[in-house]
């Protein structure tokens, strides 16, 4: 029987792996493969956890300063916070390194991750550092919530609204230039880099998905598409898009580069955006003013498929997004 190899695999067959080698906990916890883990603590109040990690050779573009991989490291944990519902009180923080580094990029890496948890009201407690023969940074956040304000990936219903919190392709874009020398005018250049160096999550806005009327949700950071696919896999649920969310510099770097808009705006990731379903009925009742914090870009079907309706034909949107081992 041959050897399957990590990159034959992929990122998501090895967590089915893990996952089944450890089996279901016998406490009362969040089911496994929601955006955070969590487990009950008291009648009412759960302990919310996120870990993630951030690898140099794969979360580091060229240009990226050592301030702005530890900023991004937290916020890699911070967006999954902002798309449950959930506020995000500390942190654990591990840094590994090769033994060459200098003082200066180190110092670097703690402002970064200083800034994200102070921008953010996180706390960070402590860590561990580590020897190794590259940068990575490990965060563990940790909340408070009441499972009842939980918002999982698994509560969509056919007739609800398909919603994104921003407008996507931007980062997309941004590592085209930066992976792939494509180019664009300063003006937008600019904006496109700046998505990729020191991207934000709208904690504010997550905190407050209940007023929306959000019924599921996930965080958009392994791309729209696969976003999408997650929160179908989990409410059971299809997808039609009528309108494509990208934003307006990822269409002007799209026309000049001779790009698909489709791709830049499914197939990217790192966006960190939060893509929710509204319950029609509660999401227009609420104010003008509030409604423009979600774009409206479709709504949920019984049926599992996936499409993005481009001037009256049917799109298929495939299955594809960043994943580890397997992308490049």
């Amino acid at each position: 029987m041959p050897v399957k190899l990590a990159s034959q695999l992929g990122e998501r067959k090895i967590i089915e792996i893990f996952l089944k080698v450890f089996g279901k906990p016998k406490i009362k916890h969040i089911p496994l493969g929601d955006d955070i883990s969590g487990f009950k603590v008291t009648k009412d109040l759960w302990v919310i956890l996120k870990v993630d990690c951030f690898v140099d050779k794969t979360d580091m573009p060229p240009g990226m300063s050592f301030r702005q991989a530890g900023w991004k490291a937290m916020i890699m944990s911070i967006s999954d916070f902002a798309c449950k519902n959930v506020t995000p009180k500390v942190a654990l923080v591990n840094v590994n390194f090769p033994s060459n580094m200098d003082k200066k990029s180190l110092l670097d890496v703690a402002l970064g991750l200083k800034d994200a948890a102070k921008t953010y009201g996180i706390y960070i407690l402590g860590g561990d550092i580590n020897e190794a023969s590259n940068l990575t940074i490990t965060t563990i956040i940790s909340g408070l919530g009441k499972l009842r304000d939980i918002i999982l990936r698994s509560g969509a219903k056919p007739g609800d609204l398909l919603a994104v919190s921003g407008k996507f392709g931007k980062t997309s874009c941004g590592l085209k230039i930066l992976l792939e020398n494509l180019d664009a005018p300063t003006h937008i250049k600019k904006k496109l880099l700046k998505a990729v160096y020191k991207p934000k999550v709208k904690l504010n806005l997550g905190l407050n998905l209940k007023k929306f009327g959000v019924t599921s949700s996930i965080d958009s950071s392994d791309g729209l598409a696969w976003s999408l696919y997650e929160l179908s896999k989990a409410s059971n649920v299809g997808f039609i898009i009528k309108k494509l969310p990208i934003a307006r510099e990822a269409k002007i770097f799209a026309e000049i580069n001779r790009l698909n808009p489709v791709d830049l705006t499914f197939y990217g990731g790192e966006e960190y955006e939060i893509v929710a379903t509204l319950n029609p009925r509660i999401y227009g009742r609420i104010k003008k003013e509030l409604k423009r914090k979600f774009m409206v870009i479709g709504e949920v079907t019984k049926e599992k498929k996936i499409v993005y309706i481009d001037k009256g034909e049917e799109v298929k949107i495939k299955p594809k997004g960043w994943e580890h081992f397997k992308t490049e």
